[in-house]
């Protein structure tokens, strides 16, 4: 049997009845009272999950001479302190070994956070790839909250002051909370305004107390958080990308500098002029079931492609879903019909994102 990894939230979590199973590696949060609750409550109120799962490093030293500028899609020495970018780790064929992103936490400092699944390679990789610099993995001494929705500011501000109002998109301060130097960043995987807080693990418990002593603050699971991601058009790593998959065909280009040098670079300069043979589709399915992983994508009579994510979305009261078909034009509105074995269901092409009435940038 798989020997899980616990989040300093363990207790907590069955405390509050949690349905609790493995991701990545870890014994996590999927639900309390209920997904679909859980979900409104992010889009309304305040939500709070527990993501001490995921991977966190550290660099210090000269990015350039230390390797570190070459490793990433994006330029990290570009990134302005007290901000963050998100990107690619690739490996020579430019696939996708793990996304992720950077804070520049000083002039020759920064954290890399990655997803839990893929934490110890990327950490691996990575070390492979620099030449000089210190470079530590910090995930287990890190604690991760990340708190959404509409009423996050208010929520965090009265708890720990007026300095987080002025947080924009994309930045983070540091700053004492319950006694301690905590990273709170101004990001998030729900297409609401939100929170990720970084602290001492031995601080999270506590804190997810005090959070959760407002009444406008309910936790939060996986499959929540699943729904929030994907009614936004996220990708999530081992299904919609991974190693197999490059940012051209996932549809993410925008999170590639072609102008600098990094592994993966001339392997999609290649794809890039003669084209991927598959490329990412959105669509939205003409009635309330739900289109799963791995059902087939067809274009008339002819399967053209596979689901990689899908789900009912209570935001449009219909299925969504995205996946891969083969290179060609699908223009919004198309026909489509998603299918597995005597499930079959009509859909349409769309665009990203499937709901566009969040408060991310509020």
């Amino acid at each position: 049997m798989e020997i899980l990894q616990q989040t300093p939230l363990c207790s907590r979590h069955r405390d509050l009845k949690a349905l609790m199973a493995p991701f990545g590696g870890w014994d996590m949060p999927i639900q309390y009272e209920g997904i679909i609750a859980e979900h409104a409550w992010c889009r309304s109120q305040a939500a709070l999950f527990d993501i001490c799962h995921m991977g966190e490093f550290l660099f210090q030293g000269d990015f350039e001479a230390g390797g570190l500028e070459d490793v990433f899609t994006f330029s990290v020495k570009t990134i302005p302190p007290g901000r963050s970018r998100y990107g690619f780790l690739l490996n020579e064929q430019g696939g996708i070994i793990d996304d992720l992103i950077v804070f520049r936490l000083a002039g020759d400092k920064v954290m890399i956070v990655v997803n839990a699944a893929t934490a110890d390679n990327d950490f691996t990789v990575i070390g492979s790839r620099l030449r000089g610099g210190e470079f530590t993995n910090i995930t287990t001494a890190t604690g991760k909250l990340d708190i959404q929705g509409p009423l996050a500011r208010e929520v965090l501000v009265e708890a720990f002051g007026g300095q987080i109002a002025a947080i924009p998109y994309f930045k983070f301060i540091s700053m004492d909370i319950l006694g301690v130097e905590a990273i709170v960043s101004r990001t998030g995987y729900t297409g609401e305004l939100g929170y990720e807080i970084f602290l001492p693990a031995g601080k999270t418990a506590e804190l997810w107390d005090l959070l959760l002593k407002d009444r406008r603050v309910k936790p939060a699971g996986l499959g929540a958080r699943d729904v929030l991601r994907l009614e936004v058009g996220y990708s999530l790593y081992g299904s919609d990308i991974d190693e197999a998959t490059t940012p051209l065909e996932a549809g993410l280009e925008g999170f590639v500098n072609f102008d600098k040098q990094f592994v993966g670079r001339e392997a999609l300069l290649k794809q890039k002029d003669g084209g991927a043979a598959r490329q990412k589709i959105a669509f939205q399915v003409s009635g309330r079931r739900s289109p799963r992983h791995h059902y087939e994508i067809f274009s008339g009579q002819q399967q053209v492609g596979s689901v990689t994510s899908g789900v009912f979305s209570p935001m449009l009261a219909c299925g969504v879903g995205i996946g891969f078909v083969s290179a060609g034009d699908y223009p919004v509105g198309a026909p489509l019909t998603i299918s597995h074995e005597r499930v079959s269901m009509e859909a349409t092409v769309c665009e990203l994102p499937f709901f566009k009435d969040g408060s991310l940038r509020s």
